[in-house]
């Protein structure tokens, strides 16, 4: 029938999915735009990689920070969709601000939120976890009496990481493994593991780090997956010394 005829036709002269054109603009240093990009690498997504200069006049007096680049795109109005801060993802064009909002929506597009909704929803409920261990973390940092601090410090990397741990390990879903949501890499396994174990990572002590999840197999097993991805090991091997 013409009909049929017709759907052939638009079947065999269909244009092929472009696929989108990614560019993550943030500082020369790890911070607030590190697991986008490693997100990116796990997932072998070209982007472009744009890095603003940053250096002190002073070696860490922020008052003394010197940004150019970042100066002249504020200036000019170039980061109002991020409230003028970085890190700012653009695709196909269109601007994404807040690094939160940037990991998600990358996790979205490169499949890294689980198999389904539900899935989806327990990827996230791991990173507001990720969250909850950082916030404590800071409140141990924030403590002012040197003494006082040092020993919460101690307390913190010998029970308080790991009974964190524990609690993430007993609130994971039922799975085959090693990953932590649905047997498949996701948003949640690169956040712990920028947390507990990547290079570079979260906490400076990475040893107190590391021993935190030796107990909890489940969280070790995917902390091991993902750190033996090729193209994570290639990503770190060839990413550029930064002090933070």
């Amino acid at each position: 029938s013409n009909r049929r005829l017709c759907s052939l036709m638009l079947d065999c002269c269909a244009v092929p999915a472009v696929m989108p054109s990614y560019k993550l603009t943030y500082f020369d240093i790890r911070g607030l735009a590190e697991n986008a990009r490693i997100l990116l690498a796990a997932a072998k997504q070209p982007y472009e990689d744009v890095r603003l200069s940053l250096s002190f006049g002073t070696p860490g007096d922020f008052s003394t920070i010197q940004r150019p680049e970042f100066d002249e795109m504020k200036a000019k109005g170039l980061l109002d969709v991020s409230l003028g801060k970085v890190p700012l993802l653009e695709v196909d064009g269109v601007q994404i601000g807040q690094s939160k909002a940037i990991e998600r929506f990358l996790a979205s597009q490169l499949g890294m939120m689980g198999s389904s909704p539900a899935e989806g929803a327990q990827v996230d409920q791991l990173g507001e976890t990720v969250r909850d261990i950082k916030d404590a973390y800071q409140k141990v940092r924030g403590i002012k009496d040197e003494a006082e601090k040092k020993t919460a410090m101690e307390k913190w990397f010998a029970e308080d990481l790991k009974n964190w741990i524990n609690l993430a390990e007993k609130s994971l879903p039922a799975g085959p493994g090693p990953f932590l949501v649905g047997g498949k890499l996701s948003l949640a396994d690169i956040l712990f593991y920028t947390l507990l174990l990547a290079p570079g990572g979260f906490f400076d002590d990475s040893e107190g780090a590391k021993a935190s999840f030796q107990s909890s197999p489940k969280v070790k097993a995917a902390m091991e997956a993902v750190d033996a991805l090729p193209q994570l090991k290639e990503y770190f091997a060839s990413r550029k010394e930064t002090p933070f």
